[in-house]
């Protein structure tokens, strides 16, 4: 482990000791058995239990509905994937401890969640295909997200990414909020929506060339049309949502591989 990972994971460590007291207050009820630690060692980061005010704002910025399929990445106790099985998705933990794993399917079973709405699997982090998934729920440090990170920016546009405290890098957070009530400790939820990956040459139609640079979900670029170039402003991809203004005009649309269908105005679109 490098300097700056080595003095990250202290620092996570030592706000351990602060969070234990208020961590207990939001541990769900535990079936007899297996008692886990907060700040016990795992494979890539110790653990510590998401508030439950905090796992609610999540599936709450997440939009989560039950036509979603809920992975939670690093899923501990199972709080969050019972609590998006019992919003009605279909919801998957990730979790490298086997006693972590039983004592989640216990707690499942002691909600009243059904086996076929939540699931959790003993897998490693980097060895679990999560494609299928609309939402990526997770709690893990810096270093993690940054190495999940380019295989989360190749999931379908659109699929919600909600971490708790912790950043994807220079990815920025499309939202950030922080809880106030029933939350002392890692209360801040930041959420990302995967964009779809338009940095190119486009022609358009009715005419005109469209030249886009892409930084995660910003953009910028040209548009060429006629003899008038205009650089593009206020760009931004939200999943498959095209938005840009470029010549006094606000360009919308939906980007679907080498397609863009324009939604405003009326009759543009491109191809790649």
């Amino acid at each position: 482990m490098t300097a700056a990972p080595l003095l990250r994971q202290i620092v996570f460590t030592l706000l351990i000791g602060v969070a234990v007291g208020a961590c207990a207050q939001n541990q769900p009820a535990k079936p007899s058995g297996y008692e886990p630690q907060v700040g016990q060692e795992g494979k890539d980061v110790v653990w510590v239990p998401t508030p439950q005010a905090l796992v609610d704002r999540m599936l709450d910025m997440a939009k989560v509905t039950s036509s979603d399929y809920v992975m939670d990445l690093g899923s501990g106790d199972g709080r969050t994937v019972i609590t998006a099985a019992k919003r009605g998705a279909r919801a998957t933990g990730i979790e490298y401890n086997p006693d972590m794993v039983e004592l989640s399917k216990k707690n499942a079973a002691a909600a009243g969640v059904k086996e076929d709405r939540a699931t959790f699997m003993k897998a490693d982090l980097f060895e679990t295909d999560f494609s299928k998934a609309t939402v990526i729920t997770m709690f893990l440090l810096p270093d993690i997200n940054l190495r999940l990170r380019p295989k989360i920016l190749d999931m379908r546009p659109g699929t919600r990414i909600v971490s708790n405290t912790f950043t994807m890098g220079e990815w920025e957070a499309d939202v950030t909020e922080t809880v106030s009530e029933g939350c002392t400790t890692w209360c801040t939820a930041l959420h990302w929506i995967v964009p779809a990956k338009v940095e190119g040459a486009w022609k358009m139609a009715p005419g005109g060339e469209l030249a886009l640079t892409q930084t995660f979900q910003k953009l910028s670029g040209t548009l060429r049309n006629g003899g008038n170039t205009s650089p593009i402003t206020e760009g931004k991809m939200r999943g498959d949502e095209i938005t840009f203004k470029a010549g006094g005009t606000t360009y919308t649309g939906r980007v679907s591989g080498n397609t863009i269908k324009g939604t405003s105005p009326n009759g543009w679109s491109a191809t790649k």
